[in-house]
């Protein structure tokens, strides 16, 4: 077999090493040896923001957010389903992710970083939330292995009381929330119901049809809300 091909590699705030290679022609993010990324299977993103933005084509004033760029599969789902006046906010923690996707990863989804409907906020997700931005429609969080598995243990700030509630607070009346989930989390919807949600889980092949199964935690705020405006 092939050695993986070094392209970059950086430290979270956190110290953790996060790199990019490339591994029989596929982009791959491994976060201290962990896989958490790969250009192979990125099936599950993209439905993210299939269901988050359902409806919001016509929506003259839609507001998404993406929590975590990775190799802008989400992103460029969210542009792909939102019209010409909509903003997309893609919060993303490290420069070098960016830079990666502005480089070698921009093709994979079409360089969604170059949408004129594309705003870019680097830096923690938690603290751009408690920055009161105005309200979204969508908010669509793939930011870590899911809602109890962090490779970056900071990231559980999303996921507990008062991160749940914030995040109840940005979204518009009939919002939704979705998080995506490497593994099945079942506390985690009743998480969501604490916090005001109506859940929904949704289960998705990485690959379409093949691939790992993973878990999309679907909350949406009650309230009309959807639709043009």
């Amino acid at each position: 077999m092939k050695a993986p091909e070094f392209i970059d590699e950086a430290r979270t705030p956190a110290g953790e090493l996060i790199r990019l290679t490339r591994e029989s022609g596929v982009l791959v993010v491994h976060v201290d040896g962990v896989l958490l990324m790969s250009s192979g299977a990125h099936h599950s993103e993209e439905l993210m923001a299939t269901i988050g933005c359902k409806g919001l084509r016509e929506r003259k004033d839609a507001r998404v957010l993406v929590g975590g760029l990775g190799l802008g599969y989400t992103l460029r789902a969210a542009l792909d389903e939102v019209g010409p006046a909509a903003t997309v906010v893609v919060s993303e923690l490290l420069d070098a992710v960016v830079t990666w996707n502005r480089g070698p990863v921009g093709p994979l989804a079409g360089h969604p970083l170059d949408d004129a409907r594309t705003v870019i906020e680097v830096g923690d997700l938690v603290a751009y939330m408690r920055s009161r931005p105005a309200p979204f429609d969508a908010l669509l969080f793939d930011v870590d292995c899911g809602p109890d598995s962090f490779t970056s243990k900071g990231n559980g700030r999303l996921y507990d009381k008062q991160g749940l509630a914030l995040l109840h607070q940005s979204l518009r009346p009939g919002g939704v929330l979705v998080v995506w989930s490497a593994y099945e989390c079942p506390p985690f919807v009743q998480d969501l119901k604490r916090a005001g949600f109506a859940p929904e889980v949704v289960t998705a092949r990485a690959r379409g049809r093949k691939g790992p199964r993973h878990t999309l935690y679907v909350g949406r705020r009650q309230g009309a809300g959807r639709g043009p405006r």
